[in-house]
């Protein structure tokens, strides 16, 4: 695992949800509550988990040293149960998703060599106890953002909302 692949990932893991949140929010709240029928049901839902989710593992991330990002008021929140539904509206999510990105690459600028190859001890969500290569973990993170944009993105079709925020290829 190379640190510049993280730090690419970091940069267009930001750039890619500023560019969806510019589309989320030009959802009503009943579009952005509405019952759309997959796993996460809503818009509200799959941006709810993410931010869980990105914030969980960050938490997880603190765990193998002492890094400064983490250091930041944002951290001092237990980490959220995946179950929970955040944001009060639209609003609130658009105002605190830009800050957890920001933390993500200051993250991500904070990692080294040893960091990468360092293996992680951690309890999942379902209380497994779980053991795997730091650079690996971090990466997995990145790839959950991508894979639920995609189901953001099928959201947004289906609520008459073009967008196309799919291409890695700008950030190299």
């Amino acid at each position: 695992m190379q640190k510049d692949t993280l730090v690419l990932l970091a940069r267009y893991n930001k750039a890619v949800n500023e560019k969806t949140d510019a589309i989320v929010k030009t959802l009503s709240p009943a579009e952005w509550d509405k019952n759309l029928g997959g796993y996460f049901k809503s818009v509200r839902g799959i941006c709810s988990h993410l931010y869980i989710c990105d914030y969980n593992w960050l938490k997880r991330f603190s765990r193998l040293r002492d890094f400064s990002v983490f250091k930041e008021a944002l951290f001092t929140p237990d980490p959220y149960a995946f179950s929970e539904v955040l944001f009060d509206d639209m609003g609130e999510y658009l105002a605190k998703r830009p800050d957890l990105d920001e933390k993500m690459i200051a993250f991500v600028d904070e990692l080294n060599k040893d960091d990468m190859a360092a293996m992680l001890k951690y309890t999942d969500s379902t209380g497994n106890t779980s053991e795997k290569i730091f650079g690996g973990l971090v990466m997995h993170c990145f790839n959950h953002g991508t894979f639920h944009r995609g189901m953001i993105s099928l959201y947004l079709e289906m609520l008459g909302r073009e967008n196309n925020f799919n291409s890695l290829t700008t950030f190299l």
